[in-house]
């Protein structure tokens, strides 16, 4: 608790410096410059060359609010005191110390809407993303597709709101489609993190929008740069029988769900086969922070295969036949023979889309495991730590789920 009762009268007569001097408990004194004389009835002598009067200042909605109590010549220390100590039980009382008077109840708040609370939270985590194109992209994914969500009040939002923004692109622009809905799940998870949203998820798409949106059975490959999940394990099975280093690494990129440039330039120092467990360093990564990926079953398998009897630590696991790191365009080229017009990228949203709409696995487990950073540096030590073994679960259903086991 402050302090109070820091003055006394001895050092009341000795302040001559023009200011406001603090006695506790919201009672201050304040000096001024003046030529008072002394008044007949006058508890004290002023000072011939400043003017002292009595503060009471408290805090009133949001605002620093100053109440005068009278001149030091007119109010001794006691008594300003003791008007502070009333002043005091009043506030705490809830009324205001003014008259006396009850305060005014607070107008209500205007609902934040969809809109507002989306572009202010990726104003807080814009630092998060070292590419501009992928904030502009945010943004853009937003405004354009979730224009029916932006002045909804982002408590009042429910799933048939969400289903009337993806229904348009659900069967036509299928990627886009998927992107809209985890961007709008996430932004909705961050309001009920905040306390601005109550309930269930409505953009959740298992045991959800899966029962309200229509069925994507139809919709062709060749339109898109993911491979549908329910296609990955038969394309796992055919890439197995091909030969050669570029399928090696296409396959263990599949089952890690890395980037294409995280496994072309692994090393085998990156690699700790006895914690089965692969670390990739800040410096190779998009967002600048190091990733962990746990090290399932069948991608070890790969890594044996190819292992060196004494491998370097600096040595790359997937070399070009010609020595240096592997092209994208070499495991494009596996793809293109396979006649699969997909991207390697893409198995990344095959291993998003799969993950959500076929498993428990929560949706943090999930975007870690893509190597999608949470915002703040405090909130990304803690994940990573706390994750790793809900990732490794998943990391193993996902490889199960590949190689037709599951």
């Amino acid at each position: 608790m402050p302090a109070r009762n820091k003055m006394n009268v001895k050092l009341i007569a000795k302040l001559k410096t023009p200011g406001v001097y603090s006695d506790g408990g919201g009672l201050y004194l304040r000096i001024r410059p003046s030529l008072a004389k002394k008044k007949p009835d006058a508890d004290v002598d002023p000072d011939p060359a400043v003017a002292k009067s009595w503060l009471f200042i408290y805090g009133g909605r949001g605002k620093r609010i100053e109440l005068g109590l009278g001149s030091y010549s007119d109010i001794s220390l006691a008594k300003a005191r003791e008007k502070a100590a009333a002043m005091r039980e009043l506030v705490l009382e809830g009324q205001d110390p003014r008259g006396a008077r009850p305060r005014p109840a607070q107008a209500a708040e205007p609902p934040v809407t969809f809109g507002k609370f989306a572009m202010e939270w990726l104003d807080d985590i814009e630092d998060g993303y070292s590419n501009r194109k992928h904030r502009l992209q945010w943004r853009s994914t937003i405004k354009t597709y979730a224009k029916a969500l932006m002045e909804k009040p982002i408590a009042d939002i429910r799933p048939e709101d969400v289903v009337e923004v993806l229904q348009p692109i659900w069967l036509t622009k299928t990627e886009t489609a998927g992107r809209v809905r985890g961007r709008i799940e996430r932004i909705i998870d961050a309001a009920k993190a905040k306390g601005v949203y109550q309930g269930e998820n409505p953009a959740r798409m298992r045991g959800n929008l899966d029962h309200l949106l229509p069925k994507r059975t139809k919709v062709e490959v060749k339109h898109h740069a993911a491979l549908p999940y329910k296609a990955v394990p038969a394309f796992m099975k055919a890439l197995a029988d091909r030969q050669g280093i570029a399928a090696k690494a296409l396959a263990f990129t599949v089952l890690t769900a890395a980037r294409s440039g995280e496994t072309r330039g692994l090393t085998w120092g990156e690699i700790d086969l006895e914690a089965k467990l692969w670390t990739v360093p800040a410096e190779r990564m998009k967002a600048r922070a190091m990733h962990q990926v746990p090290l399932t079953a069948p991608a070890l398998a790969i890594l044996e295969i190819i292992r060196p009897e004494k491998a370097d630590p600096g040595q790359l696991v997937f070399p070009a036949p010609r020595g240096g790191m592997l092209s994208d365009m070499t495991m494009t080229a596996v793809l293109k023979r396979m006649k699969v017009p997909v991207t390697t990228h893409g198995f990344r949203s095959s291993f998003r889309d799969w993950a959500g709409d076929e498993t428990q696995h929560d949706r943090e487990s999930i975007e870690l495991s893509l190597a999608h950073m949470p915002p703040s540096a405090t909130e990304r030590a803690y994940r990573r730590s706390q994750a790793l073994a809900k990732r490794r679960e998943l990391m193993n259903d996902w490889a199960a789920y590949c190689l037709g086991s599951s």
